[in-house]
């Protein structure tokens, strides 16, 4: 395990979001040495990871994760990588299915993107919801992007460094916004809509399950797939469900 010293070293050496990465990657190093046969965790999980603790939450924060329909991926701009018919098609399903969970009475805040394509789905999504009750919010901070190098790395896909550094505060900072556990005034439990991307996704589970964030990339999730966080009380998280597609035929799966 890493020691509170190295922790400290970490802190000095990097500050700021280069301390999470730093200290996985000395967990991974310590862990990597240990015996096959330990029966010991290699990684102990951290109750205050959200630095809520002292604030004695009694509820429980469900969050949905959607990623975006299939887009046109020939544009160029932001604005002309648009939904196709088939991304729209996913996306009304999608929200089809959250409306038969029951959670179009249970939502209790809808967030999208302000990117185009999450924007026409969550659009679509919340349609389906038949609740205009439900508060909407746009975020820049769930943009898609870069949030930090995978490991391993691959070659068809390799931003500069400048991206990863960038896009990796941004996308980080977006975690510590939007998942955490209740404030102490949340007498009920909740249920979030996220309408967002695949990369912000697939980080946001890494860090809230406390495993390390640069394995985002070795996750895959199809378009319009639903992905459902639990927050205890206690800070405890829990996936109900990761990149659930079966609320799409098998012709309507895609994921690029």
């Amino acid at each position: 395990m890493v020691s509170h010293k190295m922790l400290r070293l970490a802190t000095a050496v990097t500050g700021g979001c280069g301390t999470l990465l730093l200290y996985f990657k000395l967990n991974c190093d310590t862990r990597n040495t240990a015996s096959a046969a330990s029966v010991e965790p290699s990684c102990k999980w951290d109750s205050d990871w959200d630095k809520r603790a002292s604030d004695k939450a009694k509820a429980t924060r469900n969050i949905i994760l959607i990623r975006h329909g299939q887009y046109n991926l020939a544009g160029s701009a932001d604005k002309e990588r648009y939904l196709t018919e088939l991304g729209k098609e996913q996306a009304i399903r999608t929200g089809i299915r959250l409306k038969e969970l029951g959670l179009a009475k249970l939502t209790t805040h809808f967030v999208k993107s302000t990117m185009t394509r999450a924007q026409q789905t969550g659009d679509l999504i919340y349609k389906q919801l038949e609740n205009d009750e439900i508060p909407v919010e746009d975020s820049d901070l769930i943009r898609e992007g870069a949030p930090v190098e995978p490991e391993p790395p691959i070659q068809s896909w390799n931003p500069d460094p400048k991206t990863f550094f960038l896009d990796g505060a941004r996308i980080e900072t977006a975690f510590r916004h939007f998942i955490h556990r209740a404030n102490p005034e949340q007498e009920f439990d909740s249920t979030e809509v996220i309408v967002c991307h695949g990369n912000v996704i697939r980080y946001f589970v890494c860090r809230a399950l406390q495993l390390p964030p640069e394995a985002w990339l070795r996750l895959s999730l199809r378009h319009g797939s639903i992905t459902w966080l639990s927050v205890r009380p206690n800070g405890r998280v829990s996936i109900k469900c990761l990149g659930d597609s079966g609320h799409l035929p098998a012709d309507k799966l895609t994921f690029e």
